[in-house]
């Protein structure tokens, strides 16, 4: 009998929302707040250190090292030995690879073995449950829930919290990883100090592996504070910390990201690192070490172009807020990332739901937007596990980290609405 062909370990995650989407953005050219990345360029300083790369001597245009390009390793090491409170050894500490993505990549394929489960917060960054799955794990979902406010408060993304006690509930003695993701997307939740630490005695108790997944580490707004759970006590040791050149520098596409930990874990990153991607690109990789290395002299000055940016992007989260506001939704402010959550339940006698109850009502209405105003968002939905979906139905994820023209066209959209 012939084998079939198949990739059983993707069964039911090789399908999904994003090809849809993208297929009718192309169709209809909306207004793109749907896609999470910058339409600005990154700073000069950084583009112009990406042509000096590759157009100066010494031509930076041929491989570097393969974990990571040595200038940039070691700035890396000197501002998160800071941020850590660790000594960081830029050899053995700090990995680069293709992006965020690549990073998880590697954490994923290193650590998840057969039949280990992988407990995820929901919602989650939609690459988790694929990665977990093509390494033959399992995956355990805990979803944050809103909490009510006091009367009149409006919701924000802190107001979602995760119930610890669910928490211990899920583990078993299979549990291997937990994934966290702060700030996060799609919510733009930061995760308090207290929280992190509840979080850091579970997996503490119970011996497991934590992928802290914060490439929106420097968005984070209205004076909260990003904190970074492998810098509390006993969590070094078990922590892989992931970062993103493409978030902390306007720079999505030259895929530059990174994995930091103890080279007890790290050295399994690095394997999977080699004998898959190899290698990152040079140029791009020299010019974020020296973009850090400005940084660096920078960092806490009026200067810094991660102040900058942050100050910057919550001028354009608060415009957003208050145009989906306006339009009858309900948006909750984010404490971080580029991102902003709204609820459409009120659109319900608008908008009908399909009558396929199967299909998430953000998902269907995302698509009539799309069609009928020129306007694209992601369905909140897809950050969810299938038996969650419906749960969770009525919410629509914004991106605001968009040119002044494209907030324009999208605030011009949502005001005449209904005209």
């Amino acid at each position: 009998m012939a084998r079939q062909l198949q990739a059983r370990r993707l069964e039911g995650v090789d399908e999904n929302i994003w090809v849809d989407l993208v297929s009718l953005a192309a169709q209809y050219k909306p207004v793109n707040l749907g896609q999470g990345f910058p339409d600005f360029p990154p700073p000069a300083f950084l583009r112009e250190a990406f042509v000096r790369a590759i157009t100066e001597e010494p031509l930076l245009n041929q491989y570097t090292r393969a974990f990571g390009h040595p200038l940039l390793v070691k700035n890396i090491a000197q501002l998160y030995s800071q941020l850590l409170g660790q000594d960081l050894d830029p050899f053995s500490n700090v990995l680069v690879s293709v992006g965020a993505y690549g990073a998880l990549f590697c954490a994923f394929q290193a650590f998840v073995d057969e039949g280990d489960e992988v407990i995820i917060i929901e919602p989650f960054f939609d690459c988790y449950e694929p990665m977990t799955k093509m390494a033959g794990g399992k995956c355990v979902f805990i979803p944050l829930r809103p909490k009510p406010t006091d009367a009149g408060a409006p919701m924000t993304s802190g107001s979602w919290r995760l119930d610890l006690e669910e928490l211990e509930r899920k583990i078993s003695g299979r549990t291997k990883i937990l994934v966290i993701n702060t700030p996060n997307n799609p919510l733009g939740k930061v995760f308090s100090k207290e929280e992190l630490e509840e979080i850091a005695d579970i997996c503490i108790r119970h011996n497991i592996i934590c992928f802290s997944d914060e490439v929106y580490e420097w968005l984070v707004y209205d004076g909260n504070q990003h904190v970074r759970i492998a810098s509390l006590p006993g969590m070094w040791e078990r922590t892989i910390t992931v970062g993103s050149a493409g978030k902390t520098f306007s720079a999505t596409g030259w895929k530059v990201g990174w994995a930091l930990g103890p080279d007890h874990l790290l050295k399994h990153l690095r394997t999977v690192h080699q004998n898959s991607v190899y290698h990152c690109a040079t140029g791009a990789q020299e010019a974020v070490a020296q973009g850090f290395q400005r940084e660096l002299e920078q960092l806490g000055k009026p200067e810094s172009y991660f102040g900058q940016l942050r100050d910057e992007l919550e001028k354009k989260r608060d415009r957003l807020y208050h145009c989906l506001k306006e339009v009858g939704m309900k948006p909750m402010k984010p404490q971080g990332s580029y991102f902003m959550i709204a609820d459409i339940s009120h659109f319900r006698t608008e908008v009908p739901p399909p009558s396929d109850a199967s299909i998430p009502y953000d998902y269907y209405f995302a698509k009539w937007m799309m069609k009928n105003k020129h306007l694209a968002a992601i369905p909140v939905s897809a950050f969810f596990s299938a038996p969650h979906k419906k749960h969770f139905e009525n919410f629509l994820r914004f991106c605001f980290v968009k040119e002044h023209s494209t907030l324009e066209a999208a605030e011009n959209i949502l005001k005449n609405w209904r005209k």
